[in-house]
């Protein structure tokens, strides 16, 4: 008997995308199912079709094999298809959890583990130290692998024992009318191991708190909102799940002097009513100490000068932000009779010059 394309099984396009297999296959499997046509035969074998066509063409390496070489090249690899229903759940369960939304069963079986959870830790920075970058160490408190059963919880000389409900597997099987369901073990909560002698000093947890200390290499040209992700260095995993991370936001006080703008610097110099009017050289602070900046001639107050290259170090490449001057006239506020006496001389060759 010559089998049905499985595309048209699943009313779907040779080029449809995965998201639009799944949701096809969906629709096919709540309209066809057993339950809800007791004794139709017909739609008994749609839905054993529609499972075949979803778990062949779901799987990029299955599809890849169908589309070039057919049927005849599934077959040649092992593939026969489905025999049955208890096919169906016991070897393509993956399919149900995928479509129907069983993930979680997997994310709690013994396999994969329970992740640790992160950590955040704020850290407080000079303006110079995140324009240089510096490397520091932090103090943690945090959950740890116990030290006595090295996180199995077990009390040393002993060991975490099979599971006996689920024999190891984390999961049990559950039926309900026509489906067959894995969900978790209830009685070792997906481990497919427990402990009958818990470790005394962490009761069985398999975790400590600990305070431990965290070298850091922060780069230079990080800001207020800078994030440093710092791998496994979270809390401790369960039942042999990845340590979390630990996440270091940044935060830059302000400096007395220097303002920034993305990786610009920006300054404010004063300079006397003579440097503006007849310009000449001043030294202007920066980052890597002193420089000298020539002012032209006749200089206006708030005028900005950029010096190339003295600003913030770029974090993701190679070169500087720059350094924006702004200039303002002082002005003194105390006068020797001399000096106001050439002030007014000034003012007075000024006018006779209009």
């Amino acid at each position: 008997m010559t089998k049905k394309d499985y595309y048209e099984i699943l009313n779907v396009s040779r080029t449809a995308s995965e998201e639009e297999i799944k949701k096809s296959y969906r629709a096919i499997a709540m309209q066809c199912h057993p339950d809800r046509n007791p004794g139709d035969k017909k739609a008994e074998e749609r839905f054993k079709e529609a499972a075949e066509a979803y778990e062949v063409l779901s799987d990029r390496e299955k599809r890849e094999i169908y589309d070039h070489y057919g049927h005849e090249g599934l077959n040649s690899t092992g593939f026969r298809g489905f025999s049955g229903f208890e096919d169906i759940f016991s070897h393509f369960s993956n399919i149900f959890d995928d479509v129907f939304g069983y993930g979680n069963v997997r994310s709690h079986s013994r396999s994969s583990g329970i992740a640790g959870a992160d950590l955040r830790y704020d850290l407080k920075i000079s303006f110079l130290d995140a324009a240089f970058g510096l490397t520091t160490t932090i103090e943690l408190e945090k959950l740890a692998a116990c030290n006595q059963c090295n996180g199995t919880g077990a009390a040393p000389g002993s060991s975490p024992e099979t599971c006996r409900t689920c024999k190891g597997r984390g999961q049990v099987i559950q039926s309900s009318g026509f489906f067959t369901i894995s969900s978790t073990c209830p009685h070792c909560n997906g481990y497919g191991k427990f402990i009958s002698k818990p470790c005394n000093h962490c009761r069985g947890t398999g975790k400590e708190q600990i305070s431990k200390s965290v070298q850091l290499k922060i780069p230079a040209g990080v800001e207020t909102g800078s994030r440093l992700r710092l791998r496994g260095e979270g809390e401790a995993g369960s039942k042999g799940g990845p340590d979390g991370d630990l996440y270091v936001f940044i935060h830059v006080e302000e400096h007395e002097f220097f303002t920034r703008s993305g990786d610009d610097i920006i300054c404010r110099v004063a300079i006397s009513f003579v440097h503006a009017t007849l310009g000449g050289t001043i030294e202007v602070p920066t980052l890597q100490g002193k420089e000298k900046f020539k002012l032209p001639r006749g200089t206006q107050n708030g005028k900005t000068f950029r010096l190339k290259g003295k600003g913030i170090p770029h974090i993701r490449g190679f070169g500087h932000g720059d350094q924006i001057v702004e200039v303002f006239v002082q002005i003194p506020t105390v006068l020797s009779k001399k000096q106001e006496e050439l002030l007014i001389e000034f003012e007075k060759l000024n006018q006779s010059n209009k």
